[in-house]
């Protein structure tokens, strides 16, 4: 059986943070210019092995991240790793992307929240431009850090609803903190319109994507891919139209399964889930948005029929606008038009 090439299949990329979409080569690159020390597993030892099976696990992977994040000094580097982020998602067949940044990572070093924010949004106007990506802004909060905090950030999100950001989400480790405490500040968002997207069932079980429809009123789940291990739930969550953002490569690095194989995809797909696969920290896990795809073809025996679907729900479940997705179905149509690469003459 052919293969059509997985690059050119239409996607939108729904679940990608925005530190974490650094190209390895700028991190090094960047680190170099300010004489920061990188630890070995971002340079030579690159992509890091990581695993968060235990808190420490979890440790040293934010470690990391926060290195990462350290190397981003000026506008320049802000605007850089947004159009990079761009050019890398088009390489792969992107159409649409929907980054995700916790503006309170950068607020001291970019002279707030709002600044920063500001900073992030006229650097994606500048890269859609450029590129041609349709780009919108997930701002998150983050779960080790104090609800009201998060409140201050679904305010600020809200601000910006309709110009450049369309949803609201909650980050780091779910183990970490009471997800209900978070409830006012996503009634907040929901209140300006936003979409819900936090995350949920990839550290923790399905009682805690209960606790994320419940209480925060998710409408999409950062990952959400263990709902698989409760078919009641499963079944809640297609009823609810709830769409899934998986990140296989990423689960299977950070040990929620012990490979790709092990992805139950084929479950969520098969209950009639809509999913947006995506790369959740490529700077970290070494694959970005096509190898996803590519990943799941080869541990699943997919057909090119079935990433065309998955394609198509990435565009359902993301807020992109109306003509957007008309435009990417069509395309999608396109690429399952094609001749198979092997059955050419």
């Amino acid at each position: 059986m052919g293969h059509r090439d997985v690059r050119e299949l239409p996607k939108a990329h729904l679940h990608l943070h925005f530190t974490g979409s650094m190209r390895h080569e700028t991190l090094l690159e960047l680190a170099g210019r300010d004489g920061i020390a990188l630890p070995d597993s971002l340079v030579a030892d690159w992509p890091p092995q990581l695993s968060a099976a235990d808190e420490k696990g979890w440790f040293r992977f934010q470690r990391l991240y926060d290195v990462a994040r350290s190397v981003l000094r000026t506008p320049d580097d802000v605007r850089r790793l947004v159009l990079e982020a761009a050019e890398d998602d088009v390489a792969d067949g992107g159409r649409w992307l929907e980054i995700q940044v916790d503006p309170s990572g950068y607020a001291a070093r970019f002279g707030g929240i709002t600044a920063f924010t500001e900073l992030v949004l006229d650097a994606v106007r500048d890269a859609a431009g450029r590129t041609g990506l349709g780009i919108a802004v997930v701002i998150a909060a983050n779960r080790t850090r104090h609800p009201l905090d998060a409140r201050t950030l679904a305010r600020l999100a809200g601000q910006y609803a309709g110009r450049g950001v369309v949803g609201f989400g909650l980050s780091n480790d779910e183990r970490r903190g009471r997800t209900s405490d978070f409830a006012g500040a996503f009634a907040i968002a929901e209140r300006a319109g936003l979409l819900l997207a936090p995350h949920g069932g990839e550290l923790r079980g399905p009682e805690h994507v209960r606790v994320c429809l419940d209480e925060l009123h998710a409408d999409r789940l950062g990952h959400g891919v263990r709902v698989a291990e409760d078919p009641a739930l499963l079944s809640r969550i297609v009823e609810a139209g709830v769409a899934l953002e998986v990140c296989p490569v990423s689960n299977v690095a950070l040990g929620v399964y012990s490979d790709l194989t092990s992805v139950p995809l084929p479950q969520l797909i098969e209950a009639g889930a809509t999913i947006a696969l995506g790369s959740d920290d490529p700077l970290l896990f070494g694959s970005r948005l096509a190898g996803q795809y590519a990943t799941m073809r080869a541990a699943h025996d997919l057909d090119d029929a079935t990433l065309a679907h998955l394609a198509r729900g990435s565009f359902a479940a993301s807020r992109a606008p109306t003509e957007v997705v008309a435009a990417a179905n069509a395309a999608i149509d396109d690429w399952l038009a094609r001749v198979p690469e092997i059955l050419r003459p």
